[in-house]
């Protein structure tokens, strides 16, 4: 009999985590050795449309209100209940809601091989729910990271080493292997300029934490539009930061041409149509976004925080800047402005790395080898 594994996702909005996990369960369903299922905090987003069509067992939620009031316990209980009940033999949690729930719930259920995760290296939490995080990390057998830099910040904070296990995110690489077909239907979607000499700067990231750090490209827009009126910087993603951002950009003068499109489904297609790509975070485990600039072909200018070093060489693939650096960030982007051939040259180097050391098959080979020793 296949043992039963459950992926734990917070949400099904359009995170990296989240994309990450709902990934992970195509591929171990494809994959077939273990009988897969899913739970979640919160039915909420456009990604569940997403794993629906992987076919798993019914998802059930358990939706918390606060890790401290009499809700958290009572669904606790309920979710430990659904771990007997059908029997789970591992459950694996990917980001801070579900590593606190989940390895509640798994203890409490007796489940014996339990994964918790752990994908940035700081600055989105308080000390509060950093200590939270750690006392489930006690329940954990195993912390999957994403990056060499996830792994040196859990060595501080007193996590063992030998609890730590390195698998880097993968990508589906094809799905940026596109060739442009309609760029004007695409470009009159997100109502963003038609004009042929237009070039799109674009960042892709949530805007629900000030760890993504805008207000840096903003003003490194600034000083590259003072030069270059052909750059149009788009930035892909919701939350409630939006409002203030789009004040900040019209204060700065720089309004139109700078365009929050929001929540985008056509991420591959939005890359392709772009110039170059950016991350200005403060903060990161490993940028999913980063993997997906690469794979569309584009160079990368990045903070050099979490594991960004380990994906892009620098003048090589793209650059890496210090974080809130928006002069350097401004410099970078307009020597790739006025240099087609070496943007091009960049962003194919870009394309080589991801293609050959960030794969799906990977990530999936090495996850299957992990459950496999602690099932056993």
């Amino acid at each position: 009999m296949k043992k039963r594994v459950l992926q734990f996702i917070g949400s099904f909005n359009q995170g990296g985590s989240e994309r990450q996990a709902i990934a992970l369960s195509r591929l171990l369903k494809n994959e077939g050795s273990f009988e897969v299922f899913a739970a979640t905090l919160s039915n909420e987003g456009i990604l569940r449309a997403e794993i629906d069509e992987i076919g798993l067992p019914a998802i059930p939620e358990f939706p918390l209100t606060s890790f401290y009031n009499a809700n958290f316990v009572k669904q606790v209980r309920a979710c430990a209940k659904y771990l007997k009940e059908n029997q789970i033999d591992l459950i694996h949690t990917h980001d801070f809601y579900t590593n606190v729930f989940g390895m509640a719930a798994a203890s409490m259920a007796n489940v014996k091989a339990r994964i918790a995760s752990k994908r940035e290296t700081g600055g989105m939490r308080s000390v509060r729910q950093d200590m939270v995080e750690k006392f489930a990390f006690g329940r954990a057998n195993t912390i999957v990271v994403n990056s060499e830099s996830v792994v040196n910040y859990l060595k501080v904070r007193g996590i063992p080493a030998t609890k730590i296990h390195l698998i880097y995110n993968g990508l589906d690489t094809e799905r940026f292997n596109i060739t442009l077909n309609d760029r004007a239907g695409f470009l009159q979607k997100y109502l963003l300029p038609e004009d042929d000499g237009i070039r799109l700067i674009t960042l892709v990231a949530n805007l629900r934490h000030d760890v993504k750090n805008i207000p840096m490209l903003l003003r490194a827009a600034t000083a590259v539009l003072a030069s270059d009126t052909t750059a149009h910087f788009v930035i892909a993603g919701e939350g409630g930061l939006k409002d203030g951002l789009q004040a900040m950009a019209i204060e700065l003068g720089i309004g139109n041409n700078v365009h929050f499109i929001g929540r985008c489904s056509d991420v591959p297609e939005l890359l392709t149509n772009s110039y170059a790509c950016v991350l200005t975070s403060t903060a990161e485990g490993f940028s999913n976004a980063i993997l997906e600039y690469m794979a569309a072909a584009k160079p990368v200018v990045a903070t050099n925080v979490g594991g960004a070093s380990e994906a892009i060489v620098h003048d090589r693939s793209g650059y890496l800047i210090n974080s809130d650096d928006d002069g350097s960030l401004a410099v970078h982007l307009l020597d790739l402005l006025g240099d087609p051939s070496k943007a091009a040259r960049l962003g194919a180097e870009g394309r080589r790395i991801a293609t050959s050391s960030f794969s799906e098959s990977t990530q999936l080979q090495q996850t299957v080898q992990l459950y496999e020793s602690l099932l056993r």
